[in-house]
């Protein structure tokens, strides 16, 4: 699956996803950071779930009604386990994330709004 990470995620989940066979792509390296309309723009334009611990990302979909191709919000994941946390979200939600769903990620649940 084609994915691209949000700044605030950390760095190392690059590596995680890609042994997974996904193509990643991480805002981190950007300089500057190109804020969250930018990042959403830019990872629709290449059909890429959106992976951030942010919720303005959320509300820029749903209130504002920007287009996307999934997004994954992390809540309260440590840097070092987000990788095995997103492998296993990419996994098990493949076709509600393909379908546009935006997937709100703990460590005991995931709440799924799909697509309007």
């Amino acid at each position: 699956m084609k994915v691209l990470l949000d700044t605030c995620v950390w760095g190392g989940v690059v590596a995680t996803l890609a042994a997974a066979g996904h193509d990643v792509r991480w805002t981190g390296e950007l300089e500057p950071d190109p804020g969250d309309e930018a990042i959403m723009h830019s990872a629709y334009g290449d059909g890429r779930v959106l992976i951030t611990l942010d919720k303005d990302f959320g509300e820029l979909a749903i209130v504002y009604g920007k287009p996307h191709c999934g997004i994954i919000r992390l809540v309260n994941i440590p840097g070092r386990q987000q990788g095995p946390y997103c492998v296993n979200v990419l996994q098990r939600f493949e076709s509600p994330l393909i379908q546009g769903a935006i997937l709100t990620v703990t460590s005991d649940r995931v709440r799924i709004r799909p697509a309007h």
